[in-house]
């Protein structure tokens, strides 16, 4: 009984080694559009469960709205994209007022810089492209925009906590 134990648990061990290996190793350019869709997944999560009333809060009157967030995180977004991509984007989140307004502008921004990522490729990564004050890579342009975008949802996510509503990282 032992060695067929024994055997078992060496067939078990060599097919997950097999398995493993054919795992593909983690690439730059699959791992920074993986970072981007978490972080896109909370903010719009993040966005979508605020409510109307609470667009408008402010935990004091020196700091933007939970709408001025949404609105700075929409037109970020798309103006890092958007230099990413060699194009010029009119981002206007800024002049939004509602919540439809404003998580419609989110949504599409988040779509666009979706198109941005996509371009991404480790053969790509470290080719210059103009982004804020002169040039980047494109690899730390998107990494920026993402580290923006979590950064921000920070921000929020104490706004939400302070209207008692969950902000969907911490959700089970």
């Amino acid at each position: 009984m032992t060695r067929v134990f024994a055997i078992s648990s060496v067939l078990v061990f060599l097919f997950a080694c097999a398995l493993e290996a054919q795992a593909p190793a983690p690439t730059l350019s699959a791992e920074t559009k993986q970072a981007w869709t978490a972080i896109k997944g909370n903010l719009l999560k993040a966005a979508d469960k605020m409510s109307e009333a609470d667009y408008s809060f402010k935990p004091t009157s020196e700091i933007r709205s939970f709408g001025e967030m949404i609105a700075h995180i929409s037109d970020s977004a798309l103006r890092t994209c958007a230099a990413v991509k060699g194009e010029q984007q009119k981002a206007d989140a800024a002049t939004k007022t509602t919540k439809a307004e404003l998580t419609a502008a989110l949504k599409a921004s988040f779509d666009y810089c979706d198109t941005a990522y996509n371009t991404l490729t480790d053969a790509n990564a470290m080719e210059i492209v103009k982004a804020g004050r002169g040039g980047r890579t494109r690899a730390f342009a998107l990494a920026y925009n993402t580290a923006h975008m979590n950064e921000s949802y920070g921000y929020i996510a104490v706004y939400m906590r302070l209207k008692g509503v969950t902000p969907p990282s911490s959700e089970k």
